[in-house]
């Protein structure tokens, strides 16, 4: 997907570049960060925020911008956090130039799973994540029988390759992997900015046959 790319035919618009009421708090109660020339800016204190839609399997789209901080390093350099299903952390920050990107650099899984290379454009660039979710797989008795799985495009490079997570990254909403859950934007105290969110849900399996619209 490229930047400002349209949501296509049936998808679930998240944010709508006007107001935030497709999202709240974290811990309930109306989302208290700004929204601002059609896109969502954190306010540092105001705690992370949760999308009202809960979903499975599907494909994510959002783009971000981090702002501008030259004297700033390492994770205090436009740092937030984009959790699929509230569990699984995707790293936002400012890691342009970074050689060898690392699980706390922008596009990791966080704590997890490094980038296969360093795709992040300079700070105050509109960037872009395309998240193809796989979610958990979860017998009867609420054990895990196959990990969730992502596939992450940074600005159109493949930098996660159906990778298996190793569970709930640190700071997890929760830890039950079998239950839908929401997309969350973390409140890193940076004003990094959000804008065109929007998911497609996927079928748990394939479809056996083509059938054209």
């Amino acid at each position: 997907m490229s930047i400002a790319a349209e949501a296509p035919d049936g998808a679930e618009v998240l944010f709508n570049g006007i107001d935030l009421r497709g999202f709240t708090a974290r811990g309930g109660g109306p989302a208290g960060w700004k929204v601002e020339d059609g896109a969502i800016r954190v306010v540092a204190g105001a705690g992370d925020i949760v999308s009202a839609a809960r979903f499975e399997d599907a494909l994510i789209h959002l783009e971000f911008q981090c702002p501008d901080m030259p004297h700033a390093t390492g994770q205090a350099k436009g740092n937030s956090g984009v959790f699929v299903q509230g569990r699984y952390e995707i790293q936002v920050l400012d890691s342009h130039g970074v050689a060898v990107p690392g699980t706390g650099d922008s596009g990791a899984v966080y704590g997890q799973l490094a980038p296969l290379s360093n795709a992040c454009r300079p700070a105050l660039a509109w960037q872009s994540y395309d998240i193809v979710f796989r979610a958990a797989r979860v017998a009867g008795g609420g054990e895990v029988v196959e990990p969730a799985r992502l596939t992450l495009l940074h600005n159109g490079v493949v930098i996660h390759n159906n990778v298996t997570l190793r569970g709930p990254t640190q700071g997890a909403s929760d830890e039950d992997e079998g239950a839908p859950g929401p997309l969350r934007l973390q409140d890193h105290g940076d004003p990094v900015r959000y804008r065109n969110i929007w998911l497609v849900r996927l079928a748990p399996r394939g479809s056996e046959r083509y059938e054209p619209g």
